[in-house]
């Protein structure tokens, strides 16, 4: 775990794919215990240690998350987080291919998704529609191309809504699966296991100092991610 930035009301850290951020029925141990245990022995808290988790990433994705260190900072970041005063910037890498929507010209570059999602909770998986469905939930991210290699590019993706799922089907739908994302037609896992999409970059203004807060999360330790010519 690496702490990216902390005070009294926050603490924001990276999380490595392959971390669970809440317990669930894995019995594995959470990134959010693992936070707890750093804050009491970093500040000899006696006693529990409050933790609030105001928002999770999938298992496999890597990335910035975002915990409130007091009852304050919680309410304060749930109603953020409800009415979309956070913006979150990831980072995928997808298949590169002539003929799809990263070519579709747009102002500023970027491609606007709109699907509707519905939920299979046997499966874990949602699936995407182009138009609306019985108990779908509307989705809509826009994301970019940032660079490319010989086989892949990497796209930027910022959301408007938070569906289950919703960057990972929304892509594939398109022909665009996440790479290593298995469940979501990509033809290979990662070495690994994870996937190729990392929670890379926060906006927002501090829930309690009103200060404009900007962190971004170093990129997943596959060298994949260096084979781009950008910046991180």
């Amino acid at each position: 775990m690496k702490v990216l930035y902390e005070d009294n009301h926050i603490i924001i850290v990276n999380k490595q794919a392959g971390e669970i951020v809440q317990g669930d029925k894995t019995g594995d141990t959470p990134l959010s215990e693992t936070v707890k245990q750093y804050i009491k022995e970093a500040y000899a808290k006696p006693g529990a240690v409050f933790l609030g988790v105001v928002h999770r990433l999938d298992r496999p994705v890597s990335g910035i998350v975002i915990f409130a260190r007091t009852s304050k900072a919680l309410a304060r970041l749930n109603e953020m987080f409800r009415t979309n005063q956070v913006q979150k910037t990831y980072w995928a890498i997808v298949p590169k291919t002539a003929n799809n929507n990263l070519q579709t010209p747009m102002e500023n570059g970027k491609v606007t998704l709109t699907h509707y999602l519905i939920r299979n909770e046997k499966q874990n998986k949602s699936y995407a529609y182009d138009r609306e469905k019985p108990n779908s939930k509307k989705a809509v991210l826009d994301f970019r191309p940032l660079a490319s290699n010989e086989n892949y590019t990497l796209v930027e993706v910022n959301l408007h809504t938070g569906r289950h799922h919703q960057i990972r089907c929304q892509l594939a739908h398109i022909g665009l699966p996440i790479k290593g994302d298995l469940k979501y037609g990509a033809k290979r896992s990662n070495p690994d296991g994870s996937i190729s999409l990392c929670a890379h970059a926060v906006d927002f203004i501090h829930p309690v100092t009103k200060a404009p807060i900007h962190i971004e999360a170093p990129l997943p330790a596959d060298p994949i991610w260096s084979t781009f010519s950008i910046q991180a």
